[in-house]
């Protein structure tokens, strides 16, 4: 199954996340498919960016969202 999940960067105590779509039998930082955005929650304003367009084209062709990005996205 294809997810659309988060994938850790950064440094030690300086976290990072890139919104990706990769493949549910991976682990969380190994290869992705495509990144289509990236979370700063290290920031003031938690910084989100994601891309609407290529979100909703993974979830049209069956892409599942891991909870806490679907909670992201609904921000």
């Amino acid at each position: 199954m294809t997810m659309i999940r988060m994938t850790r960067m950064g440094r030690k105590k300086k976290p990072f996340y890139r919104i990706v779509v990769t493949d549910s039998r991976k682990r969380r930082d190994s290869g992705w498919i495509e990144a289509i955005g990236h979370y700063n929650p290290v920031s003031a304003n938690k910084e989100l960016t994601l891309d609407e367009e290529r979100l909703n084209y993974w979830i049209g062709v069956g892409a599942q969202m891991s909870p806490t990005v679907k909670r992201l996205a609904k921000r």
